[in-house]
């Protein structure tokens, strides 16, 4: 059981949720607090096991179809274990939710019940906005925004020096579009399976070459964006630029050639990871700059 719910929590992704929490809470206030240990914690692992834990019951069936699943991008989560994962995934992130809502403000309480609004609506039936093309990319994209944005939330009520201005929101929504980009083209390596499935989505309904084109005009409008960011931000411009490229391989894919975009899923994997140390480093510049 411990190690479906490992896998199914994608260890590869923890980063993803948690180090934009961690960053912009840590940025905000300058200091280490049980509000940054305990979000970072949250984010990190129950979040991820709730988000992922209820897409793999809800999508068993379809995931039957799917080559990719049983590893490191998915488990196929076998029926006997779909109760507990339900339970584990609603139960464990509870205390954590409690503490950030004591914690919090109205806004960051709205953000966070956004954010996990988001992770139930993906999968669970009756919402399942996984199906419903674009609404699927945009949902996914703010399964990853919304901690950032929690972070912010957190930060403006110890530190009031944390307030809205045009080079924050320039980056919220530059993060927002790579998101979605990375949704959309991670979406093309399972058309197939999802058209078994009976599951769209948004490269299942325009198909595999049109969404590998808006993956990478997104992906290019993210890099923009972060050049109206503060300094040293336009530079993670340039970290947009190998998402970018990472695409361009299946810029005339074919719908029968659809399932090789897995290669370019699995670069994007691990590119995460050196983008987010490079992240790293300009927000240790940019700390350094305003001190």
């Amino acid at each position: 059981m411990i190690r479906y719910l490992f896998l199914t929590s994608r260890p590869l992704s923890w980063v993803n949720t948690a180090f934009p929490f961690a960053a912009a809470y840590l940025v905000g206030t300058g200091r280490i607090d049980a509000t940054l240990i305990v979000g970072t914690v949250f984010f990190l692992i129950p979040y991820n096991l709730a988000m992922y834990g209820i897409n793999d019951v809800f999508d068993y069936e379809s995931d039957l179809h799917n080559p990719r699943k049983g590893g490191v991008e998915g488990a196929l989560l076998p029926p006997e274990y779909h109760r507990a994962t339900l339970w584990v995934s609603i139960l464990l992130p509870i205390p954590f939710v409690v503490y950030l809502v004591v914690v919090g403000s109205w806004f960051s309480d709205l953000i966070l019940l956004i954010s996990l609004f988001a992770v139930a609506a993906y999968s669970v039936k009756g919402l399942r906005f996984k199906e419903r093309p674009f609404l699927d990319s945009l949902t996914s994209s703010t399964h990853f925004v919304s901690p950032a944005v929690v972070g912010l939330a957190l930060a403006a009520v110890v530190s009031p020096t944390v307030t809205p201005s045009w080079p924050l929101i320039a980056l919220l929504i530059a993060y927002f579009l790579w998101g979605a980009a990375s949704h959309a083209f991670g979406a093309v390596q399972d058309i197939q399976a999802d058209r078994e499935g009976g599951i769209g989505s948004v490269a299942t309904v325009i198909g595999a070459r049109a969404t590998v084109r808006i993956s990478l005009v997104l992906y290019l409008l993210a890099g923009v964006l972060l050049l109206f960011t503060s300094w040293p931000g336009p530079l993670a411009a340039l970290l947009a630029l190998p998402y970018a490229a990472n695409v361009v391989p299946w810029w005339s894919v074919t719908e029968a050639d659809a399932a090789s975009a897995n290669r370019g899923w699995r670069r994007f994997l691990w590119l995460n990871f050196v983008t987010g140390f490079l992240v790293t480093m300009l927000l240790i510049a940019s700390t350094l700059l305003r001190g």
